[in-house]
């Protein structure tokens, strides 16, 4: 029987920065690119390795896209109790939208566990 993931109370994410950048994606209308700073902390009593994630990226328009995979960035890291992690990656969309996710991982234990990310709203600004 599979144990669902569990929060990790003192476990938190949060958005450092976000950087609006107009792009061209040739073959898609998604022309809008959001470049956020994520940290996350570890405020726990106990030792955690985060090995995967899942965004959850919904337009205005009520297109949804869901993303998931292994790591963070390609890395798996391990947090011991007062550690952070600290990247930034982006999300392309077509309009405004509001990302939010979760990474999993296993603290020391072996236990699942999970971490949610903020939802933040990523707004295209006025054209001049």
């Amino acid at each position: 029987m599979n144990t669902p993931a569990q929060e990790l109370p003192g476990l938190a994410v949060s958005l450092d920065r976000l950087i609006y950048k107009k792009v061209s994606c040739p073959g898609t209308t998604s022309t809008h690119a959001f470049v956020y700073y994520l940290t996350i902390s570890n405020k726990s009593h106990r030792t955690v390795r985060l090995f995967g994630r899942k965004w959850v990226v919904r337009e205005d328009n009520g297109r949804v896209l869901v993303v998931e995979g292994d790591g963070i960035i390609g890395q798996n890291p391990k947090l011991a109790p007062g550690e952070t992690f600290s990247y930034h990656s982006h999300h392309l969309t077509s309009r405004d939208a509001t990302a939010k996710g979760c990474f999993f991982g296993t603290d020391v234990f072996q236990n699942l566990i999970l971490v949610h990310i903020p939802a933040f709203a990523m707004k295209v600004p006025p054209a001049k």
